[in-house]
C-alpha cells in the first residue's frame, strides 16, 4: 500500500467539501459554525482508498489522506496551512460560476509551494448553462501553469455524475507520483490539538520525512520541549508506526493543549520531530518571487514588495511575522520576477532547506508572492555580496540537488563538520555522504578526519598561510621558522572555526613545509644572517676558527648586542654546538672531538676524564662539559672517575 495525501483547493462555495463527502462519505466539515454558515472555516479531513491496475495487472492500493481546505477569503491562511506537505492537488471550479478571485488565489498559492501534479473537478455542471464553454473557459485560466495539463473531470454531488470517473483519474494522477520519501528526518507539522478524558493531549498532522512510532522521544520546535509518543493512529486506527504521507495523530499525554487558558505546550504551526535533526533560527535565506500572472492586475498582491517589508510568512501549519530583506541591491521585487532574500523572522522558526512558504501582507488580506527556503540558519551580519546571492541562485536553481547544495555550502563557509553537514534539508544522511564523497573524489573537496573543506578555498587559505610564512623567512632570515601562535593569528579571520587551524597545518606539512616543534617553515628556507649581523658573525667564526677546541668563553664571544644576536643564530642554525653555558664550540670541531673521544675509549674499554684531556690537547674548561654533553647525548656514560661508552 503506498500512502498519499490529497488537499482540496478553490472558491468558496464550490463544492470542496460536497466533493470529499461524494468521494468518501465523510463530511470534513466538523465545527457547529461550520454547520450553521455552510461554509468551511478550518481544516478538514477524510480518508480515501483508491485501486489502481498497475501495468503488470496487479492493483496497488493507494492509501489517500484528504485535507479539505476552507474556500474563503478571511480563512486562506487555514487554507495554506492544509497544502503544505501535498501529492496531489483537488482543484475545484464550479461551473456556475467560473474562475473566482479565491480560485485565483488558491492557484497562485499551490504553485508558490511546488505542487505540480492536481486534477482538476469542474463542479455543479449541472447548474451550468454551457458546459463545453465552462471547460474550454477553464482550460484557457489553467494555461501556462503547472496544471495546464491536468485531467478535468465534470462532475454534480447532486446527481453523482463524473464521482467515479473522478476516482480514476485520481489513482491515475497518484499512481504515477513518486511515494513521499522516507530520508530518516521525521517531521509532523501539527494542524489540530485536542484533549481526551483518560488519554490527555492528541496532535495531528501531515508526516513527512520519516517514520514516527509508538514509545519514541521526540521534541517540540520551535520550544524545544521534550515529549514522549504514547501511542499512534492513522485514520482513527491504532498503529506501531507511521510513516511518510500519512495523517497521522499522536497522544502526548505529557504536553498541555497551548489553546487552554494559561498553558503553554502545544498548538498548531508547532512542528515534531527529533531533537538531533537541528534547531530554529529567527533568519532564512530564501529565494522569493511573485507570480508573472499578477502583471498589470489590479490587485494589491500586484504591487513590488518592497525591501523592508513586514510580511506574514506561511511555513508548513504555522504562520508567523518577519521582515522581507532583499540582497540584491535592495530592488523590489515585481511580478515575474524571482530574488534572494532573507527572511527575519519575529519568532523562531523551525525550517529545512528545501521547504516551501507562502508571503502575505501583515493584515493576511493578501497573497504576495512565495519561494522556497535555501538556508535555515542564514547569517544577518553577512547577508548582501556576491558570494551570497551565488549561494542561493546555485540552490534555488537545482532545490533536488544534493551535490549542488554540498558543493555551495563548502565553498561558501570554506568547510565544515561532515557530520552536520545539511542536516536541516530535505536530503538523507546517505544522500549527502554521496555528495561529500563524489567532491572528495573529482578533488572539489577535502577530506580530513570529521572535517571536509573546499578544495579551492583550502588552497587559497594555504597560500595565503604559505605567504605569511615566507614573509616571515624574508623579514626574520635567522630564525628557523614562524611560531605556530603567529600562523594562527594570522589566518583567524580566515577561519569559520579555530578547530580548522589544524587542518590548514596538515595540508601545509604535504605540501613543502615542515613543523618543528612550535614553530613551521619551509622546506626551502635557509637560515642567513641579516645584513647588519653579518659582521659580527664573521668576527665570531674567525675566533671560534683561530681556536677550534680552546675558545674565548662565552662572555669574551658577546661584546655587544650583534654578537649575543650572531651568535644565538650560529647555534640556532646548528653552526655551533652549546657545551654549557660558557662554552661554545664550532659544530666540526665538535664533531672531531666526539669521534677521537668514541674511537680511544673504544681501543682502550675506559679512559678518564685526564686521559681524554690528554689526547684532545685541550684544557679542563673544556673537556669536562664537553663529556657531560656527550653524557646528556647517549654517546658515553660515567662510571666513577671513567667514561665508557653508551
Amino acid at each position: 500500500m503506498n500512502h498519499f495525501i490529497l488537499a482540496t483547493a478553490g472558491h468558496v462555495d464550490h463544492g470542496k467539501s460536497s466533493l470529499v463527502k461524494a468521494l468518501t462519505g465523510t463530511d470534513p466539515d466538523r465545527l457547529p459554525e461550520e454547520k450553521a454558515r455552510g461554509i468551511t472555516i478550518d481544516l478538514g479531513f477524510a480518508h480515501l482508498e483508491l485501486k489502481h491496475s498497475a501495468v503488470s495487472g496487479q492493483p496497488t492500493v493507494l492509501d489517500v489522506g484528504i485535507v479539505d481546505v476552507p474556500g474563503h477569503e478571511d480563512f486562506v491562511k487555514n487554507m495554506v496551512a492544509g497544502v503544505g506537505s501535498i501529492d496531489l492537488a483537488l482543484f475545484i471550479v464550479a461551473a456556475d460560476d467560473g474562475w473566482m478571485p479565491q480560485t485565483e488565489e488558491h492557484l497562485q498559492i499551490l504553485t508558490y509551494l511546488g505542487v505540480t501534479r492536481a486534477v482538476v473537478a469542474l463542479t455543479k455542471v449541472d447548474l451550468a448553462q454551457d458546459e463545453a464553454a465552462s471547460l474550454a473557459a477553464l482550460r484557457e485560466q489553467l494555461a501556462g501553469t503547472p496544471f495546464a495539463d491536468a485531467p478535468i473531470v465534470p462532475t454534480s454531488v447532486v446527481s453523482g455524475r463524473g464521482i467515479e470517473e473522478l476516482k480514476h483519474a485520481l489513482a491515475h494522477a497518484l499512481a504515477a507520483a513518486p511515494p513521499p520519501r522516507d530520508i530518516g528526518k521525521p517531521r509532523l507539522p501539527v494542524d489540530r490539538v485536542f484533549t481526551l478524558r483518560g488519554i490527555g493531549t492528541v496532535v495531528t498532522g501531515t508526516l513527512s520525512g520519516g517514520v514516527l512510532n509508538r514509545a519514541q522521544a521526540v521534541v517540540v520546535q520551535p520550544s524545544g520541549l521534550p515529549a514522549k509518543i504514547r501511542s499512534v493512529q492513522s485514520h482513527s486506527s491504532e498503529v506501531e508506526s507511521s510513516g511518510p504521507g500519512t495523517r497521522t495523530a499522536l497522544n502526548l499525554p505529557e504536553l498541555a493543549n497551548r489553546a487552554e487558558p494559561g498553558a503553554e505546550g502545544i498548538g498548531r504551526g508547532d512542528v515534531l520531530t527529533l531533537e538531533a535533526l537541528g534547531k530554529p533560527s529567527d533568519t532564512l535565506g530564501v529565494w522569493l518571487e511573485k507570480s508573472a500572472r499578477l502583471a498589470g492586475a489590479k490587485s494589491p498582491a500586484a504591487k513590488p514588495l518592497k525591501d523592508g517589508t513586514v510580511v506574514r510568512v506561511h511555513h508548513g501549519s504555522n504562520h508567523f511575522t518577519a521582515r522581507v530583506f532583499l540582497l540584491k541591491q535592495a530592488l523590489p521585487v515585481e511580478p515575474g520576477q524571482a530574488v534572494p532574500a532573507q527572511l527575519r523572522c519575529e519568532t523562531p522558526v523551525f525550517a529545512f532547506a528545501g521547504d516551501r512558504f507562502i508571503l502575505r501582507d501583515w493584515s493576511e488580506q493578501t497573497t504576495l508572492g512565495g519561494g522556497i527556503i535555501l538556508d535555515p540558519e542564514a547569517d544577518r551580519k553577512r547577508a548582501r555580496g556576491e558570494l551570497r546571492e551565488k549561494f542561493l541562485a546555485v540552490r534555488a536553481h537545482a532545490p533536488e540537488d544534493v551535490n549542488a547544495f554540498v558543493a555551495s555550502q563548502l565553498e561558501r563557509d570554506g568547510a565544515v563538520l561532515s557530520a552536520g553537514l545539511l542536516i536541516q534539508s530535505r536530503f538523507s544522511a546517505a544522500e549527502i555522504a554521496t555528495a561529500i564523497a563524489r567532491a572528495v573524489t573529482e578533488h572539489k573537496a577535502i577530506a580530513v578526519g570529521a572535517w571536509v573543506a573546499d578544495g579551492g578555498w583550502l588552497r587559497a587559505l594555504q597560500q595565503s598561510a604559505a605567504a605569511v610564512i615566507n614573509k616571515a623567512h624574508a623579514t626574520f632570515p635567522d630564525r628557523p621558522g614562524l611560531p605556530l601562535s603567529e600562523l594562527r593569528s594570522a589566518l583567524a579571520k580566515s577561519l569559520p572555526t579555530p578547530e580548522l587551524f589544524e587542518l590548514v597545518l596538515a595540508d601545509l606539512c604535504r605540501s613543502g613545509f615542515v613543523q618543528t616543534g612550535n614553530a613551521i617553515r619551509s622546506t626551502a628556507h635557509k637560515l642567513t644572517l641579516p645584513s647588519n649581523l653579518q659582521g659580527a658573525g664573521a668576527w665570531l667564526r674567525g675566533v671560534l676558527v683561530a681556536k677550534p677546541l680552546e675558545p674565548p668563553s662565552r662572555k669574551e664571544l658577546m661584546p655587544d648586542t650583534a654578537s649575543q644576536q650572531a651568535l644565538r643564530f650560529l647555534v640556532n642554525n646548528g653552526e655551533a654546538v652549546e657545551l654549557n653555558e660558557d662554552v661554545v664550540l664550532l659544530k666540526e670541531p665538535f664533531e672531531r672531538a666526539r669521534a677521537a673521544v668514541v674511537k680511544f675509549i673504544r681501543e682502550r674499554g675506559a679512559a678518564t676524564t685526564s686521559d681524554l684531556r690528554q689526547m684532545l690537547g685541550t684544557s679542563r674548561r673544556i673537556v669536562i662539559p664537553l663529556l657531560e654533553r656527550l653524557d646528556r647525548d647517549g654517546v658515553t656514560r660515567r662510571d666513577g672517575d671513567k667514561r665508557l661508552l653508551k
